[in-house]
């Protein structure tokens, strides 16, 4: 395990993360809208098989702030909002949904998260995974490949009852490492 996903094939990407439990603190980080939104979007979930909107506004990740990059300026003064499908909702192990496509339904992916006991139940550690399926290109692989790895380090200093660090400064280590591996 490290910062980067494994590829597991030219669509799916899979990052696995251990965190600190118990697996309900952290499946609250996924299910609660409040608590998603401090590492990645807010929203309430919806029943499974139904649409509902995400909400990004990077800048409030952290108290510590950064600015963005030129080309996300705008986005991140305004916000974004994505529509999405609950596929699945298992508490507190399983989570699905669509991700993406908004302007181009060819371009919607799916997100898995996976929790499971890590270790002994002693040991009060949870293995996260979250798979990034159908991604229909190299571009957008590179884009979201980034994107996770700085949502997921913010995520990683939440658990940790830290205050994570600007996201733009994290988004833009990811970013680079990024843009070389898929060039």
């Amino acid at each position: 395990m490290d910062d980067f996903p494994k590829k597991l094939d030219d669509h799916t990407i899979q990052f696995v993360r251990i965190l600190p439990g118990p697996i309900e603190k952290v499946w609250d980080y996924l299910a609660d809208g409040k608590k998603r939104g401090t590492w990645f979007a807010g929203g309430d979930l919806p029943p499974v098989g139904e649409r509902f909107e995400m909400r990004f506004k990077h800048s409030d990740l952290s108290p510590n702030q950064a600015p963005p990059p030129e080309r996300m300026k705008e986005m991140d003064a305004k916000g974004h909002t994505s529509s999405n499908v609950l596929l699945a909702f298992e508490p507190p192990h399983r989570m699905v949904f669509t991700f993406g496509g908004e302007k181009d339904p060819a371009l919607v992916s799916e997100v898995e998260f996976k929790l499971t006991q890590e270790g002994p139940p002693g040991d009060n550690k949870v293995r996260f995974t979250l798979t990034h399926s159908k991604i229909p290109n190299r571009d957008i692989m590179k884009g979201v490949s980034g994107g996770w790895s700085a949502h997921l380090a913010i995520l990683q200093y939440r658990a940790e009852d830290k205050t994570p660090p600007a996201f733009w400064d994290v988004w833009r280590k990811y970013d680079e490492i990024f843009a070389k591996q898929y060039a």
